[in-house]
Parts: C-alpha cells; sequence; structure tokens
C-alpha cells in the first residue's frame, strides 16, 4: 500500500477531513442536550444504513440470528455498548470545554489502544512508548490551562479524554467483529445498539428529544451527513489507495480543522495557555501511529468515531 496520495485520493482526504472536522463545531452550536443529539445522529444513521445493509447482507443477518457469527454479533454489540459511552462522554465535552481542546483530546485514542494493548502483555516499541509520554505531557498541560479557566472546563476535558479511551475500546471491539462479517453489517448492529441505549439513556435522565429549533436540526443532519456518514466513508475508500498510517496521521488534522471552523463560526478563540499542550499532544499522538506500524503487535489506526 503506497504512502503517496494522487489527486483524486487527495480531494477525496480533504474532503473527509471537512467533514469529520465539522463534528466538534456542529455540536457546540446545536440548541440541545448533547445526549439528545448523539440518539439521533445515530437513529438517523441507522435509518439511512439499514435497509441498505438488509438488501445488501441479508444472510449475515440471518447468520447473527442462526448463530453462524455468534461471536462477532456480540462483539458488534459489545462495540455498539463502547459506541454509546464514547458519545455520552466526548459529545458533551464539546459543550464544556472549547472544540478545539475537546477534539484534540478525544484524538488521544491510539494512545489508549496502546495502553490497552500493554496491559494485555503486548510489547510497544520504545518510540511508541515516547508517542504516549508526549501525549501525556501535552494533555496535562493542556487541561492544566483550563483547570486555570473554570471547573466546567476541566470536566470537559476529563469527559473527551474517556470519549477517546472508548473510542480506542470501541475500535478494538470493532476490529475483532469484522474478522467474519462485513463493515456494513457490523456498523448496523453497532448503530443500532448505541442508539437504543442513548435513547434509554435520555428517557430515563428526562433529556427531551424534540422541540428544537430549524437550526438545531439541521446541525444534526449536518453530522449525519458529514462525520457519520460521509467522512468514515471517504476514509475507507482512501484506506484501498494509501496506507492506514497515512489515513491515520490525515484524520489528525480534525484537530486544527474543528478549532478553524470554531474560530471562524462560533467565535471561539483557542486559549493560548493551552496551545503549547495541544501541539504536543498532537505530536506524541503522531508518533504512536507511526511507531504503530512497525509492530505486528498494535498498530493503532485513529478511527473517525467524531
Amino acid at each position: 500500500m503506497s504512502s503517496r496520495v494522487d489527486p483524486v485520493t487527495g480531494v477525496v482526504l480533504a474532503v473527509a477531513v471537512l467533514a469529520v472536522s465539522s463534528s466538534g463545531p456542529l455540536t457546540a452550536f446545536a440548541a440541545a442536550p448533547a445526549l439528545a443529539i448523539a440518539f439521533w445522529r445515530n437513529a438517523i444513521a441507522v435509518a439511512a444504513l439499514t435497509p441498505f445493509a438488509a438488501a445488501r447482507r441479508g444472510e449475515e443477518f440471518r447468520g447473527l440470528v442462526r448463530g453462524e457469527h455468534r461471536a462477532a454479533g456480540w462483539f458488534s454489540v459489545a462495540a455498539g455498548v463502547a459506541l454509546a459511552v464514547h458519545f455520552s462522554t466526548w459529545m458533551p465535552s464539546v459543550q464544556l470545554t472549547s472544540v478545539a481542546t475537546a477534539t484534540a483530546l478525544v484524538a488521544t485514542q491510539p494512545v489508549w489502544q496502546c495502553a490497552i494493548a500493554s496491559l494485555q502483555g503486548k510489547r510497544l516499541p520504545v518510540t511508541t512508548w515516547i508517542g504516549i509520554s508526549l501525549a501525556v505531557i501535552g494533555a496535562v498541560i493542556a487541561t492544566g490551562a483550563d483547570f486555570e479557566v473554570s471547573a466546567t472546563a476541566l470536566t470537559g476535558d476529563l469527559l473527551a479524554l474517556a470519549g477517546g479511551l472508548m473510542a480506542a475500546v470501541y475500535t478494538a471491539l470493532g476490529e475483532r467483529a469484522r474478522v467474519t462479517i462485513s463493515t456494513t453489517t457490523y456498523t448496523s448492529v453497532c448503530y443500532s445498539v448505541c442508539g437504543v441505549l442513548l435513547l434509554g439513556v435520555c428517557l430515563v435522565g428526562g433529556v427531551p428529544l424534540i422541540g428544537f429549533d430549524g437550526a438545531t436540526w439541521l446541525a444534526i443532519l449536518g453530522l449525519v451527513a458529514g462525520a457519520q456518514l460521509l467522512g468514515h466513508s471517504m476514509f475507507s475508500f482512501a484506506l484501498r489507495k494509501v496506507s492506514a498510517t497515512t489515513v491515520s496521521l490525515m484524520i489528525l488534522l480534525e484537530v486544527p480543522g474543528a478549532a478553524l471552523i470554531a474560530w471562524i463560526w462560533l467565535g471561539q478563540v483557542p486559549r493560548a495557555s493551552a496551545l503549547p499542550g495541544l501541539a504536543l499532544l498532537m505530536l506524541g499522538v503522531a508518533v504512536v501511529i507511526v511507531a504503530g506500524t512497525r509492530s505486528r503487535d498494535v498498530t493503532p489506526a485513529r478511527a473517525a468515531s467524531s
């Protein structure tokens, strides 16, 4: 797989980065509870994907029921649970802290994947540990800057870090599920489970699911069309043309992309005191991704789950 990017693939990657970069700003803009936004983006995605999946992968769905793909089915369900927790932490974080900080902290997913692999007894390259150390130091500096601002911003930072952890768990479970079933079938099951869980949390917690203004509904549709469908699809297409490392590093552009959109659209100027930490964090994550290509035990791919 080549690391060189042809013009068509370059355009595809640029559109994908723009799509996922819109996730944080759209969530911050929407005048609705974060959990309600998370539910609707999954529910609408399921409604859009399931008819296509049932028509194209009907035999796989029947295999899940008959037990032929029982293990993959359970991994898909578990991934849906992890995705629900990811959305329940990441999306509220965007409304509590700045878009730039929340997006950077949730991008620590590859670092969490390596930490999980280490706990499982897998040996990580020295370069990976250097990257992890840089990311941790950067996160401490960035969150420390927010601690000086307000407890609310610090809470948002911690939720974003938790979102990055759960994105790593979601990705690891998804990789196990897709060993025997297609991405389409896996996504349908995973998103459905995620949506049902988020609906239950909203109903139990009394979170309103309707009554939003037109701009908020447009923002939710933008999340579905952009980050949930277009971004994922474009990155999947790009993986046929370039290496996973190239795609993972391109996804990191979501951080400055989201910060730029939030600055222009929402007037969120990144705090100067947090910028050194965010830059160091991104450098650390990039080092982890590149180092992962040299290890057979763990290759930390950054999923566009924002």
